[in-house]
């Protein structure tokens, strides 16, 4: 009974709709239907200043906004910033290497219909004790797709609290700096959705899980002695499916894939997930072999295993465990307009299979993340975000700059459809 309560209760908050707009082609999962800054305004980052006109910190600081970086590089800002509502961060428009936000951490409580793509935001330990690189204690309706989020002094990336429809995809959540070294928490009971992720060098809570998840094609590696995969460990119901993940111990690594679960009388456990074709390379050999994990308890620790998957809005394209890795490998973070040192190195520990890897309590033991700044962005003769040379060829007028906002034939905005032409769908 309490399983169709939370269910009920949950389809009547605010599960998407299959036919709304999508976020951007690509999107999947609970936040696919995001809208970002669709009926606002554009704004050009310009600098790479931590404060003031033309900074990443100003351009997200008022609603209703899709973001577009005439420049790349590091940004280094001295406190947190906080993204208002409909925000599109469009990362994937920086020249150069791409955009990174370094120093100190992000947070996008209440920044409902924001969509988040093709960025790098780590934190570091210079920024503020006690939190996370990236945080949501409510809000509805987000979306983060080829993010790179690294060096938390909390949690990493951390979901905890009301929090309504959120999609975290194709985004590496790595190195959680010591002594806490946590890849974060995915706590809600409205919906997150986990797909095709790295979680990479956290100590702990690669995720911590409780609530309503989708867990689904992603790649675990390296996880410490706090433990990989831990489910729930504290009050509340959690109905989740863990589905053709892969887990792959690293040097680090001396607990199980699957940590914690609980009993509770009468029922077996309060965390109640459907599971299916996990694998678990444990040996550390320098060579990908790992098999399934069994689908009992002696495999995933105290949980009351479910014969039936949570209809909940899956990936596009389910994957094998094998297959998810090839592709996690390949495509995972900000991978345009390239992938950086720092990602690169993630990705080759993975490629050892259990041989490099480690935990850090200071960015300086990883690459360098300081870059920039350049100054390569397209010519945009009316400035509204979109080339001239793509305004000219798609039938636009480049001297217009009324042109980005218009709703197009597809129902993205004229600005949209030129950004979703930059990268592939997810």
């Amino acid at each position: 009974m309490a399983i169709l309560e939370f269910l009920v209760t949950a389809s009547l908050a605010l599960i998407p709709s299959a036919s709304a707009l999508l976020a951007f082609p690509g999107a999947e999962g609970f936040g696919r239907n995001a809208v970002g800054g669709r009926t606002g305004s554009v704004y050009h980052v310009t600098n790479l200043d931590d404060t003031g006109a033309g900074s990443f910190r100003d351009a997200v600081s008022t609603a209703n906004r899709i973001v577009v970086f005439d420049v790349g590089g590091t940004v280094q800002i001295d406190t947190r910033i906080a993204v208002s509502k409909n925000i599109y961060i469009a990362g994937q428009t920086a020249p150069g290497e791409g955009i990174t936000i370094y120093g100190n951490g992000m947070s996008f409580s209440n920044a409902n219909d924001t969509i988040v793509r093709y960025i790098r935001f780590r934190m570091g330990k210079g920024g503020d004790s006690g939190k996370d690189g990236i945080t949501i204690a409510e809000g509805s309706n987000m979306i983060f797709d080829h993010v790179s989020a690294a060096w938390g002094r909390d949690e990493t990336f951390s979901i905890n609290g009301p929090v309504h429809n959120v999609t975290v995809q194709n985004t590496i959540i790595g190195q959680g700096l010591e002594t806490h070294s946590c890849g974060g928490l995915m706590q809600s009971d409205y919906g997150i959705s986990l797909f095709r992720n790295l979680y990479i060098d956290n100590k702990t809570r690669n995720p911590k899980v409780k609530g309503m998840n989708d867990f689904q094609n992603n790649v675990i590696y390296n996880w410490g002695g706090g433990g990989g995969y831990i489910a729930g460990d504290s009050a509340g119901q959690s109905y989740a499916n863990i589905v053709g993940n892969y887990f792959i111990a690293g040097p680090n690594t001396s607990v199980a894939a699957f940590t914690r679960g609980e009993r509770q009388l009468p029922r077996l456990s309060s965390f109640q997930p459907d599971v299916s074709e996990n694998f678990y390379d444990s040996d550390k050999d320098g060579t990908l072999n790992g098999s399934p994990l069994c689908v009992e308890t002696t495999c995933y620790s105290d949980m009351d295993i479910q014969q039936t998957r949570f209809d909940y809005p899956v990936p596009n394209r389910p994957m094998a465990a094998t297959d998810a890795l090839t592709y996690v490998l390949k495509n995972v973070g900000t991978n345009f307009p390239v992938r950086d040192e720092v990602d690169q190195g993630l990705v080759a520990e993975v490629q050892s299979f259990g041989k490099k890897g480690e935990l850090i309590s200071d960015e300086n033991a990883s690459a360098s993340t300081t870059t920039g700044p350049v100054k390569t962005a397209a010519t945009d003769t009316d400035g509204d975000g979109i080339p001239d040379a793509w305004e000219d060829s798609h039938g636009l007028n480049s001297r217009d700059a009324s042109n980005a906002m218009k709703i197009s034939e597809s129902g993205y905005a004229n600005i949209e459809v030129y950004l979703n032409s930059l990268v592939p769908s997810s």
